[in-house]
């Protein structure tokens, strides 16, 4: 008789804004990966040398970037395995590290996802080779034909087709998805897009492929996200139960035979591989689809969120279109679906994509989703997909309910700390200085300081520079206030103090914000790190 399987708990997530590709500096693959993973570490309260093994998901890469993006977290020796399987990658990472602590090989386990895309659509790197997508654009010519628009948007174009010639659905039901999506986006810090748009727009928005309009299609991405899995015997010896969330049930489906013999452009995107591992999950876990409260899902293009409703269950087939406009799709309604804002706005870099869904569904478990949290949210389900196919769907619940009523909850996932910030090593030199001659510059200056910078993930530092009062100050204060006040963010505060930015570019470039009382503005010179102290500032970051 076989040994029953071990329960798994996700005991800390971290991601990274998601970003247009190239558009943040010095965000290379490395950079991102230790900024979702020294988050993860730091949620789950643990050392990287506690991890046992690590599954690094990414697409586009030479063969062992998973080794290079974990070497800076600590150089322990343990395996790492790299994981390419689509857009699904993220969520397969995720689901070896579930096997390893459920078949009892480790007890702590990293999963991490990346990647660094080109901008533009996605196109094939090899041309000396069988494309493993072959088979699927022969389904979609044999039925719809090919045209010159991108060719994953027709696939997922010519499913929502087919979906209206089949059930009725109309152009305003896919429209409904992306409204829905981009007006949940407002509230992620971590979403690429953030943007409300109207019905109207979206509706009216450059066309890709008909259905489907640009502002109904995920756009390419730059970022990570990672998790920490862990056995129940690792959450007990930790105290982590108070945040543990369980990975209640995890199924992987392929493509079935009818992928390819039905010349159906539903099928051959993957809506039966998604029904028959959705199947498998509910009837494994004895959950049914009704109780699930909270839904991330693969919205690459708004006509596969909807086929997906009725994939995974949460409708009965051609009932889509009636459930997106009773609103059961979003709050208020039986189901809130990719409050993240999904795929379409949050983004999706292929190898984080899995792992993001992960991270914001622990978090509106654990109730830390701020704006977007889900009332009262128990049961969470997640699906990811990718083409040539493999999906992967999970539910997740609370592992010890009890801990988390009266256990500590752990502050918001956004809440900014000074380490967080590049720019902390300035304030540390604005000390210094102060320190040397804080009694002077407050005769000579006579003004309160407020510089708030935005550094990753939208997280919002506030730093106090005091030479008003006293032999002066410098504190780091989320709530404070001055006589001036200086925004900008964190890369480009570094290039501004290393002289890499001219201020008055800065200011004139929107980069640099100035309010308050223009005088003393003017006096900041006198306050800031002296030319040459780039080399001390570099030494420090």
């Amino acid at each position: 008789m076989a040994a029953p399987r071990r329960r798994v708990f996700v005991v800390g997530v971290g991601m990274t804004k998601f970003e247009k590709p190239g558009r943040r500096d010095e965000f290379d693959y490395p950079d991102m990966a230790k900024e979702s993973a020294s988050k993860a570490l730091k949620d789950a309260g643990i050392s990287y040398n506690e991890v046992q093994q690590v599954c690094v998901g990414y697409v586009y890469g030479d063969t062992t970037c998973g080794q290079r993006a974990v070497y800076q977290l600590g150089m322990t020796g343990v395996p790492v395995y790299n994981v390419n399987n689509a857009c699904s990658t993220g969520s397969t990472a995720l689901l070896m590290a579930k096997q390893f602590i459920e078949g009892g090989l480790s007890d702590c386990v990293m999963a991490l996802g990346f990647e660094k895309m080109e901008r533009g659509s996605l196109s094939a790197k090899y041309t000396d080779r069988t494309n493993p997508m072959d088979k699927h654009v022969e389904v979609m010519a044999n039925t719809f034909g090919l045209e010159p628009s991108p060719v994953t948007a027709q696939m997922f174009g010519n499913a929502g087709r087919e979906h209206m010639e089949k059930y009725g659905t109309k152009p305003v039901h896919f429209a409904k998805i992306a409204y829905k999506n981009h007006k949940h986006s407002v509230n992620n810090p971590y979403s690429q897009f953030r943007k409300e748009y109207t019905l109207e727009e979206i509706a009216a928005s450059p066309s890709i492929h008909n259905p489907l309009t640009k502002l109904q299609c995920c756009p390419t991405s730059d970022g990570s996200a990672c998790a920490v899995v862990a056995s129940e015997e690792f959450v007990k010896r930790h105290g982590l139960q108070a945040q543990a969330v369980e990975i209640l049930g995890m199924e992987m489906a392929t493509d079935l035979p009818t992928t390819f013999q039905e010349n159906s452009c539903m099928k051959m995107v993957g809506y039966d591989m998604t029904k028959a591992a959705a199947d498998r999950l509910f009837k494994k876990t004895g959950v049914s689809v009704k109780d699930v409260d909270v839904v991330e899902l693969h919205d690459c293009f708004s006509a596969n969120e909807l086929i997906s409703y009725e994939a995974l269950g949460l409708c009965e087939p051609g009932k889509a279109g009636e459930l997106i406009d009773r609103g059961d799709n979003t709050y208020g309604g039986k189901f809130v679906v990719n409050p993240s804002g999904g795929l379409i706005s949050k983004g999706h870099p292929l190898g984080a994509t899995g792992l993001a869904q992960c991270s914001e569904l622990c978090w509106q478990l654990r109730g830390l989703a701020g704006k977007r949290q889900v009332p009262g949210a128990k049961l969470a389900l997640q699906h990811n997909i990718g083409l040539g196919g493999a999906v992967v769907v999970a539910l997740y619940r609370m592992g010890f309910p009890e801990y988390h009523r009266t256990g500590r909850i752990q502050a918001m996932p956004t809440s900014a700390q000074v380490a967080d910030f590049k720019s902390a090593a300035l304030f540390d030199l604005m000390t210094k200085e102060i320190e040397k001659d804080g009694a002077n510059l407050v005769k000579k200056v006579k003004a309160v300081y407020c510089f708030k910078v935005t550094g990753a993930g939208g997280k919002t530092g506030c730093w106090v520079v005091d030479c008003k009062n006293g032999s002066g100050s410098v504190k780091f204060d989320p709530n404070g206030k001055g006589d001036v006040t200086i925004t900008m963010s964190d890369d480009d505060m570094i290039k501004m103090a290393m002289g890499k930015l001219n201020s008055q570019q800065a200011f004139f470039s929107g980069k640099l914000k100035i309010t308050g009382n223009m005088a003393l503005a003017m006096k900041l010179q006198q306050i800031m790190p002296k030319p040459g102290t780039g080399g001390t500032l570099k030494a420090k970051l």
